[in-house]
């Protein structure tokens, strides 16, 4: 059986320390703090290009003679923080959902309505300006449908697919190597 790190793909960093990685600003503990930025948009954007099932592996160099202990620190760090992205963008997915079925909602009841004013106003009189009031409503009702329909269309698929890259990287083999 192949060696399969062999085939990973590899997203490679480097580094003149360990801390460059992460925020600079976060007071939580080295294994805790927020990615930087930069390194961050690197990490995922590199990820981005690969299909989701092909296997990756992050390769970050570092000086020779690292401090013992930084490579599980940063490993761990790296997990942890992507970790929390995927679960943060699970809640955004929920959150989103939410909001497409509110909108579901609304915009069923809005069509209903507008089919029932088109109904009133055809019963009631007749000729241009009536007409013009019944297609506006009709196409109205219809225009109301249009975000939710977009939501549970379309607009979910590129937060699942960042969810599931977050996933991944959080489970991501780290390689550290000196440079």
């Amino acid at each position: 059986m192949a060696d399969r790190t062999t085939t990973d793909a590899a997203i490679e960093i480097r580094l003149s320390q360990p801390q460059q990685l992460f925020n600079s600003l976060d007071p939580s503990p080295f294994h805790e703090r927020d990615l930087d930025e930069d390194a961050e948009q690197y990490i995922v954007d590199s990820a981005d290009e690969y299909p989701l099932d092909q296997s990756l592996k992050l390769v970050v160099y570092l000086p020779a003679g690292p401090s013992p202990g930084a490579s599980p620190d940063l490993a761990t760090g790296i997990h942890n923080y992507f970790a929390y992205r995927a679960d943060e963008t699970r809640r955004r997915l929920r959150i989103f959902f939410r909001e497409g079925r509110i909108a579901l909602v609304v915009g069923v009841t809005f069509l209903f309505v507008c089919i029932a004013l088109r109904q009133l106003i055809l019963m009631a009189a007749t000729g241009l300006v009536v007409q013009i009031a019944d297609e506006g409503l009709y196409i109205v009702g219809w225009v109301a449908m249009w975000r939710p329909l977009e939501i549970f269309l379309y607009d979910w698929r590129p937060i699942r697919r960042r969810q599931r890259l977050f996933a991944k990287l959080a489970e991501i083999p780290i390689v550290i190597r000196s440079s």
